[in-house]
C-alpha cells in the first residue's frame, strides 16, 4: 500500500487496502459509488420499461429461432445468477441449449443444483469436460507466475465455448446472467481481460509444463469473426428487473430445488480457496468488500451490515485446513510448495505478452484493415 494513508469510502466499505488508487470526493464519497450509480443508469431498465424490454426478447428470439432446434444458449454452474436465468427462460417459454464447463473443481452441491436445473428445463446439455492434466498445468502456471486472475482460465474456455456453440447451432443469442446489481463493483486491478488467449499462452510457456492441446483458445480474430460475422448476442435479463439476491434465492430454492453453497461463487472448490485464501494470502485482496460495496450501492445491504459481515472470517479454521490440503495436492504441490509460492512478491499480468490490437497479431490484415476503412 506504500504511503497512502488509509481511508474507507464514506457510503461503501470500499477502502485504499483493497484499491490504492481508490478517489474520494470532499465527502469522502469513493470513486466506486458514483460509477455504480453511472453504471445503474446506463444499463439498468426497471419497470413497464425493463418488462417491455424483456418482451421484445422473447419475441425476437422466438422469431428468429423457430426454424432450428434452439431459440438461445445458456451457461450453468450451479451458482445463484446462472440458476435464475434457467427459471427465467423457463417462465418466457424459450428453447435453450445449456452449457456447462467442468474444469474438475464442482462442488457436490453444484453438481446437484446442474441436475435439478436440466431436469426442470428438460433442456439438452452440453458438457465441456476439460482434460484435467492441461487445465491443472494451466493454473499451477498462474500460480508460479503469481499473478492475480486465475479465473480468468475458466473464464476464457467458457465464453469461448458459448461462441463456438452459438455457431455450429446456428443461434445468435446467450443469455447471460451477468448483472449490474450484484457485479457492478469491482477493481480493476483485481482482474485481466478474460478473452486475451495470448497472455495465457505466454505465462504457459514460461512456467507450464504440459503440452496444451485440447484447451480451447479463442484468439482475438475468433472473437472478432464471431462478433462481426455471425452476430452473435449477449442478452442480460436480470438488469430488466430489480434483482434481489435474498429473494431469488428463495424463488430457485422454491421452483428448482436449488440447494445454497455458502459464499459468492462457492459452487467452485478452487474458486471459494481461490477468493478466501489465495487473493488475502498473496495480493492482500479480500473480495468480499467489493460483493457488499455492490449490495450497498444496489440497496439490498446497509454499510453498517456489510461491515459486521467483514468481521466475520473468511475461512472457518477446520474448513480451510480440510480446502487448503485437498486443493494443494490436488494441484500438485506439497504444502511447503505452495506456501513459498503464496510469500513471493505478485506480479502483473502485463509483466507478459498480452493481446493488444488485432494487426499486432495478424500483419496481413493491416492492408484489409486500411481498404475497408476506405470503403466504409
Amino acid at each position: 500500500m506504500g504511503d497512502v494513508e488509509y481511508q474507507q469510502c464514506s457510503k461503501t466499505v470500499m477502502d485504499t487496502i483493497a484499491d490504492p488508487n481508490i478517489t474520494f470526493d470532499k465527502q469522502g464519497i469513493s470513486n466506486y459509488w458514483f460509477d455504480y450509480q453511472e453504471l445503474a443508469k446506463k444499463i439498468l431498465i426497471h419497470g413497464e420499461a425493463g418488462k417491455q424490454k424483456w418482451l421484445d426478447a422473447i419475441t425476437l428470439l422466438k422469431k428468429e429461432g423457430q426454424d432450428k432446434k434452439y431459440d438461445c444458449i445458456i451457461g450453468v454452474s450451479g451458482g445463484v445468477d446462472s440458476t435464475y436465468v434457467a427459471y427465467i427462460v423457463k417462465e418466457a417459454k424459450l428453447r435453450p441449449l445449456v452449457v456447462h464447463f467442468d474444469n474438475g473443481w464442482n462442488s457436490e452441491i453444484a453438481v446437484q443444483n446442474i441436475n435439478k436445473i436440466i431436469d426442470y428445463l428438460d433442456a439438452d446439455l452440453y458438457t465441456l469436460v476439460i482434460d484435467w492434466e492441461e487445465f491443472r498445468d494451466l493454473q499451477r502456471a498462474y500460480i508460479k507466475a503469481g499473478v492475480i486472475d486465475i479465473e480468468a482460465l475458466t473464464d476464457h474456455a467458457i465464453i469461448g465455448t458459448l461462441y463456438r456453440l452459438a455457431a455450429k447451432h446456428q443461434v445468435k443469442y446467450v443469455i447471460s446472467g451477468s448483472n449490474i446489481e450484484t457485479e457492478g463493483v469491482l477493481p480493476n486491478a483485481w482482474i485481466f481481460p478474460k478473452m486475451d488467449s495470448i497472455n495465457i499462452k505466454d505465462i504457459h510457456a514460461q512456467f507450464g509444463k504440459v503440452k496444451l492441446k485440447t484447451f480451447p483458445f479463442f484468439s482475438v480474430l475468433k472473437k472478432q469473426y464471431y462478433l462481426k460475422f455471425k452476430k452473435l448476442n449477449f442478452i442480460s435479463p436480470i438488469n430488466f428487473a430489480p434483482y434481489n439476491k435474498e429473494k431469488v434465492k428463495a424463488i430457485i430454492s422454491e421452483e428448482i430445488g436449488w440447494q445454497d453453497y455458502g459464499g459468492k461463487h462457492h459452487e467452485s472448490v478452487f474458486t471459494k480457496f481461490y477468493q478466501n485464501y489465495i487473493l488475502p494470502t498473496k495480493f492482500k485482496v479480500d473480495k468480499r468488500k467489493a460483493h457488499l460495496s455492490n449490495l450497498i450501492c444496489s440497496g439490498q445491504l446497509t454499510k453498517a451490515e456489510a461491515l459486521k459481515e467483514l468481521e466475520l472470517p473468511l475461512y472457518d479454521p477446520t474448513e480451510l485446513v480440510q480446502d487448503k490440503e485437498y486443493v494443494v495436492k490436488k494441484l500438485g504441490f506439497t504444502i511447503e510448495e505452495f506456501d513459498q509460492l503464496m510469500q513471493e512478491q505478485p506480479r502483473s499480468h502485463y509483466d507478459f505478452e498480452c493481446e493488444g490490437p488485432i494487426e499486432k497479431h495478424y500483419t496481413w490484415l493491416k492492408p484489409i484493415k486500411k481498404a475497408y476503412k476506405k470503403l466504409v
